[in-house]
């Protein structure tokens, strides 16, 4: 039977449409959060600040945006790139990346690498033993909140406190934000371009501890770190390190050449966020 053209054109000439594509539903993909675990569980936040107490913070996956703002030329130039990536995937706005501890914030940009481009991260390491550069692949998903000192005497502020041994003085120490680490990289860029000597350390021990014996005065503090005996310098550093929360990056890998097996920690390299 031969087919009846005009009829197939009349039903298509009637002005009817294919139904309109429905191009709200193309955007109605909601992102997922993930609630992610502070290594300070917010215990040495001050009580004014959005994370004092709080263990988790909720956290967008990345997408094409937070590309942008990582490839963006003007803030990679201002070192605020990272920053304003993690602004961008945090829930709630009142957070600010400077403000967070770093052992905190190290946790955040963890977790934000995973979520956007998985648990693999390929960068290089040397070995100890041959001096071989390996190229070798870490599961980032293996890193864990590294183990603190658990007598540790909090203040309500959030500080936390050292007894030197060569002095007897008690000094109350606060971790470092992103904001002082920055700091304390300008001020040794600007010794260095000024060929003033290298007080890296004494630096950062000025800005650690906030009294000594509850005498807050800067000028005392910082005088009394000039002529801080090494033995009382020593256990402040490892006594601080043992109390400050932070994600244990430590990595053992056997090496390709020679069979040895090196303990590194994970190297953040350009390629971070940007794998191949």
């Amino acid at each position: 039977m031969p087919r009846n053209d005009e009829s197939r054109l009349q039903v298509q000439d009637k002005g009817e449409s294919p139904p309109p594509i429905d191009t709200n539903s193309i955007l109605n993909f909601v992102i997922p959060t993930e609630f992610i675990e502070l290594p300070t569980a917010g215990k040495f936040y001050s009580s004014d600040h959005p994370l004092h107490n709080v263990e988790t913070v909720e956290m967008r996956y990345m997408t094409a945006k937070e590309t942008d703002i990582l490839t963006s030329k003007s803030l990679l130039k201002k070192g605020v790139a990272v920053d304003r990536m993690l602004e961008s995937l945090f829930v709630d706005k009142n957070i600010k990346a400077p403000q967070l501890f770093i052992g905190d914030k190290n946790a955040l940009i963890l977790a934000a690498r995973i979520n956007g481009f998985g648990s693999q991260y390929e960068a290089q390491v040397g070995c100890m033993n041959c001096s071989t550069t390996n190229e070798h692949s870490f599961e980032l998903n293996e890193v864990k909140s590294k183990e603190i000192s658990k007598d540790i005497k909090f203040s309500e502020n959030g500080t936390f406190f050292i007894k030197l041994p060569k002095t007897g003085i008690e000094a109350e120490c606060r971790l470092l934000t992103g904001e002082d680490e920055k700091s304390l990289v300008k001020l040794a860029d600007k010794k260095k371009k000024l060929k003033l000597p290298d007080t890296t350390l004494t630096d950062q021990y000025k800005k650690i501890i906030v009294s000594l014996n509850t005498v807050s005065d800067r000028s005392t503090v910082e005088e009394f770190v000039d002529i801080m005996p090494a033995q009382d310098a020593l256990h402040l550093r490892k006594e601080y390190e043992s109390a400050r929360p932070d994600m244990d990056m430590t990595y053992v890998y056997e090496c390709e050449t020679c069979n040895a097996s090196n303990k590194v920690d994970i190297p953040f390299s350009a390629n971070f966020f940007w794998p191949d």
